[in-house]
């Protein structure tokens, strides 16, 4: 079989990366996307962490279309009918090199794909990829439909669902408890509004949680992200909890009751609803991280589980652009001695173990267990609002002192061996 060097499966970050670097050192490598175009399919938020990627692909990053520069964290707590909202800036992130940008993927991954293609690979949109050849053993190309193209390296880069990385027989099939529904809307708002509404300078961005009500006590959150000239307005919803459930879900309604509430109405209000997606994406964590390399075929990005929730930060564009850059390093070392082997190939994990996304990763392996409790979504988000309206409430009763209201609602919802287990818990993270 006739074969070139590198077959990129998926042009989302991971793929991207990889094919850039796999053309960037000479080597002949096509990119197959089953979308219109590169991220034409991607629905993240989005936000990405730049410090730990910038010297993995430093002309991309240093020249990328972001979108701004983020200098203020928001977190809103939400129960039925009241919220408490915090902020949190720093004055050092509003200085270079900055920290992380808020990015729409569609446009940042149609800039990237017009960089790699410019390094010389061949990128084929609407193609779908069915199945994987093999070879004594080995991956050694891909097919699709009645075509088969042969490859000494394949990188699967197909995204959290992975079909190859099943054929390949590097995982077993996604367990429910392991993925999320990722629902995503964008709000077109001019750049003045934006800044004078977040209380923001030019260029520069702020990004938003919200956790409680919002998901109908399901595990999951809400987000916010200030783009250039619109708004990144989304929710995230465990698809186990989903399972778990009694009443069926309803997508599109959870998304209007979120973006009517007045917390987010007040940031919305006067926006244009100019784009409405949802995508299944990965949460488990390293728990989820599958056999990384076999003969032939490596395995980036979302397929391979890199991603992690922590709550108060959600991380994957880092961790997909690393991963690609590293699988891409680890082909081309391969083709140049002329071993693709598995044992070759697993040099791959020990560049992942020496950067930071398999320790990430492990640091924080048991991030999933502990927020997948309902409690955060429930009982807390009520304690942490009942807590403040008995505080800020004046009514027509003498009133006891903070410290007796405080002990009052927090014997009501917190005191409790329940909470003491999640406190147990959560010392894992």
């Amino acid at each position: 079989m006739d074969k070139i060097d590198a077959i990129v499966v998926g042009g989302g970050l991971a793929g991207l990366s990889a094919a850039y670097r796999l053309a960037d050192a000479g080597k002949q490598v096509i990119l197959l996307e089953r979308g219109d175009a590169p991220g034409s399919k991607n629905v993240t938020g989005g936000r990405i962490y730049v410090d730990p990627i910038r010297s993995y692909l430093p002309d991309i990053i240093g020249s990328a279309p972001f979108e701004r520069h983020v200098v203020r964290e928001m977190i809103t707590v939400l129960d039925e009918g009241s919220a408490v909202a915090f902020e949190y800036g720093n004055e050092k992130w509003k200085h270079e090199p900055y920290m992380s940008y808020t990015v729409l993927r569609a446009k940042f991954d149609a800039w990237f794909a017009d960089q790699v293609a410019a390094k010389g690979a061949f990128i084929i949109p609407r193609k779908k990829v069915d199945d994987l050849l093999w070879e004594d053993g080995r991956v050694a190309g891909i097919r699709s439909g009645n075509e088969e193209i042969g490859a000494h390296v394949v990188i699967a880069a197909d995204g959290a669902l992975s079909f190859l990385t099943q054929k390949a027989g590097l995982r077993q099939p996604h367990k429910a408890e392991n993925l999320a529904v990722a629902i995503k809307e964008i709000y077109q708002l001019d750049e003045g509004t934006i800044e004078q509404r977040f209380g923001l300078g030019p260029e520069e961005g702020a990004a938003g949680l919200f956790m409680g009500s919002v998901t109908g006590g399901l595990f999951g959150g809400g987000f916010l992200y200030t783009n250039r000239d619109t708004l990144s307005l989304g929710l995230v919803v465990g698809i186990g909890s989903l399972v778990s459930s009694d009443g069926g879900f309803d997508a599109p309604g959870l998304m209007e009751g979120f973006v009517s509430r007045p917390e987010v109405q007040r940031w919305v209000r006067g926006g244009e609803l100019r784009e409405y997606s949802a995508h299944v994406i990965s949460e488990a964590g390293i728990g989820s991280v599958p056999k990384l390399c076999t003969g032939g075929i490596l395995v980036a990005g979302d397929a391979a589980g890199f991603a992690l929730n922590l709550g108060l930060t959600v991380r994957g564009m880092e961790f997909a652009i690393a991963s690609g850059v590293m699988a891409a390093e680890t082909a081309v070392e391969a083709l140049d001695g002329n071993d693709v082997s598995e044992t070759f190939l697993s040099r791959y994990e020990k560049k992942l173990r020496e950067s930071f996304v398999l320790p990430d990763m492990e640091t924080f392996r048991n991030s999933r267990e502990v927020l997948d409790r309902q409690r955060f979504f429930t009982v807390y988000p009520r304690f942490i609002c009942e807590l403040f309206d008995e505080l800020f409430t004046i009514g027509d009763k003498p009133k006891e002192s903070l410290y007796r209201t405080a002990k009052r609602v927090a014997k009501k919802y917190v005191l409790n061996m329940e909470t003491l287990k999640d406190l147990l818990a959560a010392r894992k993270l």
